[in-house]
C-alpha cells in the first residue's frame, strides 16, 4: 500500500523513538533498585548481583537514551536481560505470563534489535561518526 511504503522514510525517526522510550523505561528499573525512585513497596537488597543488574540499568538507559555507545550497549544489555529472564523469571515457572519475565523477553529482544539497527535518529552516535 502506498500509504505504508510513504511512512518508511520516517523510520530513521521511529527507530530513535523506540531507542529513547525504551530506554527511559529502562533507567527507570535501575533507578528504582539504586535509588528507590520511584518508591517501591519491595526495597531491592543490592547484592552484588542485584547492585550489578542495577548500575547496568541506570547507566545503560542513559546511554542508550542519549544514543551514545548505542550498539555495544544495547549488546550487553541485550545479554543482562536474556541472563535475568533465566535466572530470575523461568525458574518460577514455564510460561512468561506467569513468571513475570515477559518485560525482561521484550527489553532482550528490543536491545538485540538495536545492535543491528543502531540508534535511528536523535542519536550522539550520529554526531560521532560523522
Amino acid at each position: 500500500m502506498k500509504l505504508f511504503e510513504s511512512l518508511a522514510r520516517y523510520q530513521p525517526q521511529a527507530l530513535g523513538v523506540l531507542r529513547i522510550m525504551t530506554a527511559l523505561q529502562f533507567i527507570e528499573h535501575g533507578s528504582q533498585k539504586l535509588f528507590n525512585f520511584p518508591i517501591s513497596d519491595q526495597p531491592h537488597a543490592l547484592t552484588g548481583l542485584t547492585l550489578t543488574a542495577a548500575i547496568l540499568e541506570f547507566a545503560g538507559g542513559i546511554l542508550l537514551a542519549l544514543g551514545l555507545f548505542t550498539r555495544p550497549v544495547a549488546f550487553l544489555l541485550a545479554g543482562e536481560m536474556a541472563i535475568a529472564y533465566f535466572m530470575a523469571h523461568m525458574p518460577r515457572n514455564f510460561f512468561p505470563v506467569n513468571n513475570g519475565g515477559d518485560l525482561a523477553i521484550s527489553f532482550c529482544f528490543i536491545f538485540l534489535y538495536l545492535v543491528f539497527a543502531g540508534a535511528g535518529a536523535f542519536a550522539l552516535d550520529n554526531r560521532r561518526s560523522a
